[in-house]
């Protein structure tokens, strides 16, 4: 074989080498438009729920939504302000049938949104530590348990979608307030050291997968998320069984 030719096999060879390689680094764009809403409370037992921490879960959930790569996320203030419309228009102070739809202004196809319906927090002292002004640190050990109701709007015809409950748990020891009684306050969702922020953090994570499984992916994952939620029932149909 002539040096020429052999050299030009060899181009070729590796230009359809890196063309391949490309092609699998390269990813399409983003094809669900959503816009994730502020989050509820409805667990009495949150005492670190405050009037800023809706916000926060919201904005957490829609950069985890972005990182996926399968979702495009449109920005709160959009949103908001879409939101302030659909306000006035419920309130009938609109000419009916003048009432905004939401996918038509904001370009999302989908609302996300969830609720705190569950929260509990186990704090139990293993020794040592340090008493400061009142605050035992160190010598705990914390659990905490969160459960997200989540659900998936429809933004034009405002029907439920999906919905799952999620759940994040966390445990460890090291910094435990003893003192505390009035929840983490400022900015919750990067309070990474409280067991609360740990719990509710996980839950995100679960909610993001299962999203992506549910509405992107649809590979089979499903079955995953649907044994998930069978042990979720049996475990509360177990526990209502014990409280009655």
């Amino acid at each position: 074989m002539k040096p020429a030719y052999r050299a030009t096999i060899i181009s070729t060879a590796l230009a359809l080498a890196l063309g391949a390689s490309g092609a699998l680094v390269a990813r399409e764009a983003p094809t669900m438009t959503v816009a994730v809403i502020d989050f509820t409370n409805q667990a009495s037992s949150a005492g670190w729920w405050n009037s800023d921490v809706g916000n926060q879960l919201a904005d957490v959930l829609g950069n985890e939504l972005s990182a996926t790569g399968d979702f495009k996320v449109i920005e709160r203030q959009k949103i908001d302000a879409v939101l302030a419309e659909q306000d006035l228009a419920a309130s009938y102070r609109m000419r009916p049938g003048s009432s905004p739809h939401t996918g038509n202004i904001t370009g999302a196809q989908y609302l996300v949104t969830g609720s705190v319906s569950a929260y509990s927090e186990d704090t139990s002292n293993t020794g040592g530590g340090l008493n400061i002004a009142g605050f035992r640190v160190g010598g705990g050990k914390s659990q905490a348990y969160v459960a997200i109701d989540l659900r998936v709007i429809d933004a034009e015809t405002s029907e439920v979608v999906y919905s799952r409950t999620v759940e994040g748990r966390s445990s460890g020891g090291g910094i435990n307030l003893s003192g505390y009684t009035h929840g983490v306050g400022g900015d919750f969702v990067h309070s990474k050291k409280t067991p609360a922020s740990k719990a509710v953090r996980a839950a995100l994570i679960e909610a993001t997968d299962y999203l992506d499984c549910a509405m992107v992916k649809r590979d089979g994952c499903e079955a995953r998320y649907q044994q998930k939620e069978q042990r979720r029932r049996n475990s509360d149909k177990q526990v209502l069984d014990l409280d009655g």
